[in-house]
C-alpha cells in the first residue's frame, strides 16, 4: 500500500515509522519516538484538528480508510492529523489540508486547544474552523468519503451512533459546542 506524504511517497511501514514529539503534561517536547510507539504506549503527543463549515453552516466530515491503523471506517473530523517531529501545529494544520483534501489556504481560524486526554488519542489539540464550500480532493489512502452535515443532525447522530465517529471527533465537536454554540 502506497501513501502520498509530501513530495514523495510512502510505504504503510514508512507511515508507522513516522516520529513524533513526545511531550510531558505541559506540552512541552521531551524527546522524539517513533509513531508505533507513541501509540502503543499512549504517550502524549500533539494534533491539529480543522472544523471545516460551508456558507449553508453545515459541516464537513470525512469517512476514515479502511487502512487506517486506528479508527477504520469510521467518521472523523473535516480534517485532522498528527504534528510531526519538529513542526509546529499551524504547520501540521495547513499540510493535512493540503494532503488530506487538496486546500491550500492562508488563513485558518485557531478556536481551541484541548489537553490530551483518553478521548483525543493522548494527544493535545488545536482545534480550527474554516470556511470553505469545497470541492474537495480526497486523499483517498487516507479518507473513504466525505460528507456535509447541518450541526443539528450531526448532534442527533452523536447521540444515536457514537460508535461511527472516532471518539476524538466527538470530543472536539462537544468542546466546540460548549465555547462557540452556547443555547
Amino acid at each position: 500500500m502506497l501513501s502520498l506524504i509530501g513530495a514523495f511517497y510512502a510505504s504503510e511501514e514508512d507511515i508507522m515509522n513516522e516520529w513524533f514529539d513526545v511531550v510531558d503534561k505541559d506540552d512541552v517536547v521531551i524527546k522524539r519516538e517513533l509513531r508505533s510507539v507513541v501509540h502503543a504506549e499512549h504517550l502524549l503527543h500533539r494534533a491539529i484538528h480543522i472544523l471545516i463549515f460551508n456558507d449553508a453552516g453545515d459541516l464537513f466530515l470525512q469517512k476514515r480508510s479502511q487502512l487506517k491503523d486506528q479508527y477504520p471506517g469510521v467518521w472523523g473530523t473535516s480534517c485532522a492529523g498528527h504534528v510531526d517531529s519538529g513542526e509546529h501545529y499551524d504547520e501540521a494544520a495547513y499540510r493535512e489540508l493540503q494532503e488530506e483534501l487538496g486546500v491550500d489556504v492562508k488563513c485558518l481560524e485557531e478556536l481551541l486547544y484541548l489537553p490530551a486526554c483518553r478521548e483525543t488519542g493522548y494527544e493535545f489539540v488545536k482545534v480550527y474552523k474554516l470556511r470553505h464550500n469545497g470541492p474537495f480532493v480526497l486523499q483517498q489512502e487516507e479518507i473513504d468519503e466525505g460528507m456535509w452535515v447541518r450541526p443539528s443532525v450531526f448532534r442527533q447522530l452523536i447521540k444515536e451512533k457514537p460508535n461511527s465517529m472516532i471518539p476524538s471527533l466527538i470530543h472536539v465537536w462537544q468542546a466546540y459546542e460548549r465555547e462557540y454554540l452556547k443555547y
